[in-house]
């Protein structure tokens, strides 16, 4: 699915509503996670708290009645993308780091962790990270071989 500069700025304007509740003060918020749940027939994300509580929402016009069943997976690169661009203003939000950005369905199951706020972290996507459990044994055989 590729998103069109009105979904992108309909996502954007919903990061902004949310960095908005969460601003840099003293008494820093102890979230670990904001939860973005879309529903696919309606085209609504809704961002909550950990506790349930509604931060923001807003309806993404294309995203509404879509039947495809791959909507999660085409529409979670999409909000990585909109979250890595508006890093800056998530980085600096008044929330105790890290926490996560995850994309939830509306029966409330995690599908995907979309960006990780963290001072010392780097989330590495899914893709650059296949075959790096193969790597990793091939590399620990070789290192016990080594040893004997």
């Amino acid at each position: 699915m590729k998103a069109n500069e009105q979904t992108n700025q309909q996502i954007d304007r919903a990061l902004r509503k949310i960095a908005q509740k969460f601003p840099m003060t003293e008494d820093i918020s102890n979230l670990t996670d904001i939860h973005l749940r879309v529903t696919q027939e309606s085209g609504e994300m809704v961002a909550f708290d950990d506790e349930e509580n509604e931060i923001t929402r807003v309806v993404i016009e294309p995203w509404i009645d879509n039947k495809d069943p791959q909507f999660y997976e085409d529409i979670t690169p999409v909000l990585r993308k909109s979250l890595e661009r508006n890093h800056e203003m998530i980085d600096n939000m008044g929330i105790l780091k890290p926490f996560s950005f995850v994309l939830e369905n509306d029966e409330k199951e995690i599908l995907a962790e979309l960006y990780l706020a963290d001072d010392d972290t780097v989330i590495i996507s899914g893709e650059l990270m296949e075959g790096l459990d193969q790597e990793l044994d091939n590399f620990l055989e070789k290192l016990m071989e080594d040893e004997e």
